[in-house]
């Protein structure tokens, strides 16, 4: 039981920033985009928040898998110590 709450503790934040909309980007890049939907073209700026998100999460993932390999190391050691 205590695995999954600190399972679902971890990967919460990341699924429910995943919900929203990620509207950050530079003024240039936004009034690019907006000049597309005026146009008619959804795809390009559906394709750059996607972006964003991607680039957004990727450091957090990463730190959280070495954490993860840490931990399973240090537990490991310290039962073989033991």
């Amino acid at each position: 039981m205590k695995r999954g709450v600190k399972f679902l503790l971890v990967v919460a934040p990341f699924l429910l920033s995943f919900g929203n909309e990620a509207l950050a980007q530079c003024a240039m890049c936004r009034a690019t985009l907006e000049n597309n939907v005026s146009n008619g073209d959804v795809g390009i700026a559906a394709g750059i928040n996607f972006g964003i998100l991607y680039l957004f999460a990727t450091p957090y993932i990463a730190i959280c898998v070495i954490a993860f390999l840490w931990y399973r190391t240090s537990k490991r050691n310290a039962a073989n110590a033991a």
